[in-house]
């Protein structure tokens, strides 16, 4: 036993930032922005938590799937844009929630989602949980560096969830991870002390564009590539790929790459920017919400980024 789909869910805060806002911000404009990265447009929250937004998700998701939040037997949270370590993103939507259940966070940054996903397969393979709440929060506007071009057009804030319960829809997954901080660090600010010698980088987002740009291209082929084999699938057997939305030529260099048509992979980046964990499970409440799902479409779920980790699931809708 593995688990069922039984809603979904996202935020976005009310405020949009467009790329001639941005423009206004750093030397930029919107023709440079589309072709490098495909965002025309960002949610950017004004007043409120990874934790209000992921809260707002979770409510949504559970309005979707019928399920009260009372049902809850977990919630597994991810951001890498908390405003606290401690207590936890899962630890303050509960609170907000007005639940008792078991919370944790998973830190898997951009795969963070699908790392859930897999998480939950033990919890409901075990016995230990019959509704499960898993929630992507970010509110990365809060560790991006506003004066750099490079991140700054790219990342945005909100929140995706998914409500889960017993089933058999959850096929398969494969898992990569190469850690170190050299393509993608962000650091967390640290008080002086006065036996540290070390150095520290300024707590914002740090990335190599074109090292990440290669390594997500890969991770997308190689896991997909991967998962169907090992499953006896062909790329005609999947209904859709539903990608991490990191870059809008990160998915066309990996449909050119995989010959496979675009019009395969959902791509909401142009309107929603790369809100890291919460951009899948954003992605597939729209799909859901316009009618783009069938119950037994396969989908690929392919999931790169810091870490660096990649993750790649197979969901029976």
């Amino acid at each position: 036993m593995t688990f069922s789909v039984l809603g979904t869910g996202m935020y976005v805060p009310p405020k949009i930032v467009t790329n001639e806002d941005i423009s206004k911000l750093v030397d930029t404009n919107d023709e440079w922005i589309m072709q490098r990265v495909g965002v025309k447009q960002r949610h950017i929250s004004v007043d409120e938590t990874a934790a209000d937004m992921g809260c707002k998700a979770a409510l949504a998701a559970l309005e979707n799937s019928g399920v009260k939040k009372e049902e809850i037997d977990l919630i597994l949270a991810a951001s890498v844009s908390g405003e606290s370590i401690s207590p936890s993103v899962s630890c303050m939507i509960q609170n907000l929630l007005g639940v008792s259940c078991v919370a944790l966070d998973i830190s898997a940054a951009c795969s963070a989602f699908v790392f859930m996903l897999e998480t939950a397969a033990g919890f409901f393979a075990r016995g230990k949980a019959k509704k499960v709440l898993v929630i992507g929060a970010e509110r990365l506007s809060r560790i991006v560096d506003w004066e750099d071009r490079g991140t700054c057009v790219i990342f945005a804030d909100g929140a995706g969830a998914v409500v889960l319960g017993e089933g058999d829809s959850y096929l398969d997954a494969v898992f990569d991870v190469k850690g170190g901080f050299d393509v993608m660090d962000i650091p967390q600010p640290i008080g002086k002390s006065p036996f540290y010698k070390g150095t520290q980088k300024k707590p914002f987002i740090h990335m190599a564009g074109q090292e990440t740009f290669k390594f997500a291209v890969n991770a997308i082929c190689n896991d997909c590539t991967a998962l169907l084999e090992r499953q006896g699938l062909t790329w005609d057997d999947i209904k859709y790929i539903v990608p991490h939305q990191a870059n809008k030529r990160i998915i066309d260099f990996a449909s050119v790459k995989l010959k496979i048509p675009k019009e395969k992979f959902y791509v909401n980046i142009d309107r929603f920017g790369n809100t890291s964990s919460a951009s899948i499970p954003i992605a597939l409440d729209e799909m859901n919400r316009n009618g783009m799902l069938n119950k037994g479409d396969l989908l690929l779920l392919p999931a790169f980024g810091g870490g660096l980790a990649s993750a790649t699931c197979i969901l029976r809708w």
